[in-house]
């Protein structure tokens, strides 16, 4: 949610971790609205939205491809960004990784390296989705992995999952559920 008690505890998180962190769903809706706080996530941070949620960080995309740009100036790394600066000027310190989820979800890391996910169908357009691969995010840091092979590695692992499951019973009615099992 967007409570004030959860944005206070979401900007504490980010001024006191020294670990990357995983931003997701209303999370990212927050720091949409204190755009300052990107600059300030700990360095390696991933961030996973969906395009709309994207925009919520960077401002309308007229297509695909300007969203995957404004995607790329976000995550890469350079100095700290003074403390009015502008969306480019704040991304440009934040030196996250992004999983911009959709078909072919994309892979963004701080240098600018795009990587495009081949894993995946439309019967994983479903709630909860989402919620699953940024546990499979959080699992493969917490086991040590660098954040770009945490995030490529769980974003292939996550839509092999839902291909899976999508061979087993169909891509119509597929719940997170199903995604999991597989």
């Amino acid at each position: 949610g967007k409570a004030a008690e959860t944005e206070a505890a979401l900007l504490e998180q980010i001024e006191t971790c020294q670990t990357p962190m995983v931003v997701d769903a209303d999370a990212l809706n927050l720091l949409g609205e204190k755009r300052n706080y990107i600059g300030r996530l700990p360095k390696g941070s991933i961030l996973t939205p969906h395009p709309k949620e994207l925009e919520r960080l960077v401002g309308k995309c007229q297509n695909s491809y300007e969203r995957l740009m404004k995607a790329r100036e976000l995550a890469k790394s350079a100095a700290a960004a003074p403390s009015r600066a502008s969306y480019f000027e704040l991304a440009k310190s934040a030196g996250v990784h992004i999983i911009l989820k959709g078909a072919y979800s994309a892979i963004v890391t701080p240098a600018g390296k795009c990587f495009f996910n081949p894993t995946g169908n439309p019967g994983m357009a479903t709630g909860g989705s989402g919620d699953v691969l940024t546990g499979v995010v959080l699992a493969l840091l917490a086991q040590g992995y660098e954040p770009e092979k945490a995030a490529c590695l769980a974003t292939y692992v996550h839509g092999l999952a839902g291909d899976v499951a999508c061979k087993k019973q169909g891509a119509v009615g597929m719940t997170v559920g199903d995604i999991v099992a597989c």
